[in-house]
């Protein structure tokens, strides 16, 4: 059944910040829900792209070998694959993920962090 989906009902059935609930699929994809508050672990993916798109808050994305990038509400960013980065939340923000359905929160470390089941919404 086709069907739409609210992003602020989405994001109200969760609070808990870096675990992020999958809202949808599309082909090999998923959008992912997620709220973020303070600093994630540096991290990578070696075979994903990762598309950070900012609904409320602000997404300061943070580079090993780049300038940091603030993303507002409204505003995107693309993550390419290997590019080492942590993403930080200085006050809480709401963030929806486009990303393969392969993708683990925190790439290539596994810690307090990884989210390896994701619950639907």
């Amino acid at each position: 059944m086709i069907a739409k989906k609210s992003l602020a009902d989405g994001f109200a059935a969760f609070q808990e910040p870096w675990s992020p609930r999958i809202a949808g699929d599309i082909n090999d994809m998923q959008i992912k829900l997620v709220k973020l508050e303070g600093k994630f672990v540096w991290h990578s993916h070696d075979e994903e792209d990762e598309l950070f798109l900012v609904i409320s808050g602000r997404l300061r994305m943070e580079f090993r070998d780049q300038e940091a990038q603030l993303v507002r509400p409204g505003e995107f960013i693309i993550v390419p694959r290997g590019v080492e980065h942590r993403p930080v939340a200085e006050e809480p923000c709401e963030v929806v993920l486009l990303e393969p359905n392969t993708t683990l929160n925190t790439g290539n470390v596994d810690n307090a962090l990884t989210v390896r089941h994701l619950e639907r919404i």
